[in-house]
């Protein structure tokens, strides 16, 4: 006699009734609850931090070699205002200035001149590998050599104009053209990445609407370069700012070189340099928040075409799925 299949009392051997095509799979549960990653190691960074600045700025605080009424007392004195409005001036003259040095030695570095291209290749080699404390003083000692600046014919002994080098350069003069030289090298890598950037069919178009060379520069290839030079142009400009310190070697008439005047008769040194910091800290964040505003400024038609072909892609793919 047969044993029947299922015998009662035993439901571990109970079958389940057959499964129809029409019958969906049994799913497994899926817990809700997301595990969260504790950064431990993050809160513990943290923590070090915070106490080793709180540290920093207690030992300042309570050092009794600083005077901290020196500082409050000189930080709008109308010498060290005086000097950060020079720094200014200096920093944008010579910003201006580098941006045309670096646009057309740019435009060699990318010529098919092979003359052009190499003197483009030799200015960015000796601009940007000389120190510019170097090249500062170098201008500023210029009259050492060259007593007096002319324009005339050479080995003639004829000049047109004539005059003393310390009168054409002075301290703030010779900063200007150091800072603008030496800046003008890294610039014209800046631009020359940024020319390259531009898709070679955007030339190609150009040619075909028949703008010339300038044309299609000015009105095609440098509005889609400007976007890639932008945050390394910002970048050179806030090293310009703080480069302008250096002029102080020649009394170039920025912020240091009063501060360190100031020092020299009430022997505060310390003091002053603090001083002068606050003040740099100050002028390279708000470079900073400018450089960011242009940056999404000039990005905000990469966003647009970025979105509409965001929405082109999901229509594409909602008609190919109808």
């Amino acid at each position: 006699m047969q044993s029947p299949a299922n015998p009662p009392g035993n439901p571990a051997q109970t079958r389940q009734p057959p499964r129809t095509p029409s019958t969906p799979a049994p799913r497994a549960e899926v817990p809700n609850a997301v595990a969260v990653k504790r950064h431990y190691g993050r809160w513990i960074a943290v923590v070090v931090l915070v106490a080793l600045a709180l540290g920093a700025v207690k030992s300042l605080a309570q050092n009794p070699q600083l005077e901290w009424g020196v500082v409050g007392q000189f930080l709008f004195d109308g010498q060290i205002l005086e000097g950060l409005g020079q720094t200014l001036l200096l920093s944008v003259v010579s910003m201006l200035v580098a941006s045309a040095i670096g646009l057309v030695f740019g435009f060699f570095r990318l010529s098919r001149n092979p003359v052009l291209r190499t003197l483009g290749s030799l200015y960015v080699w000796v601009f940007r590998s000389v120190p510019a404390l170097i090249q500062i003083l170098f201008w500023g000692n210029l009259a050492l050599f060259a007593p007096r600046l002319g324009i005339g014919i050479p080995g003639t002994g004829w000049s047109l104009v004539s005059a003393s080098t310390n009168d054409v350069l002075s301290p703030f003069a010779a900063s200007i053209v150091a800072l603008s030289i030496a800046n003008g090298a890294y610039l014209a890598e800046i631009i020359r990445s940024g020319l390259l950037s531009v898709d070679e069919g955007q030339h190609l178009a150009s040619s075909a609407l028949g703008l010339t060379w300038w044309q299609a520069q000015r009105k095609v290839i440098l509005p889609q370069a400007l976007r890639v030079m932008i945050p390394p142009a910002g970048n050179q400009f806030i090293t310009l700012l703080k480069e302008t310190s250096l002029v102080s070697v020649i009394a170039g008439g920025d912020i240091l070189s009063h501060a360190e005047n100031i020092s020299g008769y009430n022997l505060r040194t310390v003091e002053l340099l603090i001083v002068a910091a606050i003040w740099y800290l100050a002028v390279t964040s708000a470079a900073t928040l400018g450089q960011g505003l242009i940056e999404r400024r000039t990005a905000r038609g990469v966003g647009r075409q970025k979105r509409k072909a965001k929405a082109e892609t999901a229509e594409s793919v909602k008609e190919a799925s109808l």
